[in-house]
């Protein structure tokens, strides 16, 4: 029998693996990262759409649309409260391609910098999220 909550710290075998529950302090401000970089992506995503196109047109369509793009498929699959309940492979997947456009964006505005950063901030956060929420998925069963 798993306790209803675990001790922050302990490890859990989960769905995919094992899982580490971060304290409550440390989760918090994981999240509270987790939606910084979500906005980020954004953020790179519309200011490389605007700068990139070859004419206003296409600058306000790219844009527009290109963070529009992400910005659903974030919300059919990967948001917490995702439209589609998928299994995580897909989740991280659709992370993945979100936060890599990002990433992309950033380089393709010129600052690579920036973008290594980004990179190295979202695979680390994305890591701890991950475990932390498979355990606090275990627990919560």
């Amino acid at each position: 029998m798993v306790p209803a909550v675990l001790p922050p710290g302990d490890l859990v075998h989960s769905r995919y693996g094992i899982g580490v529950r971060l304290p409550g302090p440390l989760h918090a401000l994981n999240e509270g990262l987790a939606f910084l970089l979500e906005v980020a992506a954004i953020v790179a995503l519309a200011w490389w759409g605007f700068t990139t196109g070859g004419n206003v047109f296409l600058n306000i369509v790219l844009g527009v649309g290109t963070p529009v793009a992400a910005m659903v498929l974030w919300g059919l699959f990967a948001a917490p409260r995702a439209r589609f309940k998928v299994a995580l492979p897909l989740v991280l997947s659709v992370k993945a391609v979100v936060f890599g456009a990002g990433g992309l964006a950033f380089y393709g505005v010129g600052h690579a910098t920036v973008a290594i950063v980004f990179a190295v901030i979202v695979v680390l956060n994305t890591t701890l999220a991950t475990l932390d929420r498979e355990a606090h998925f275990h627990a919560a069963r």
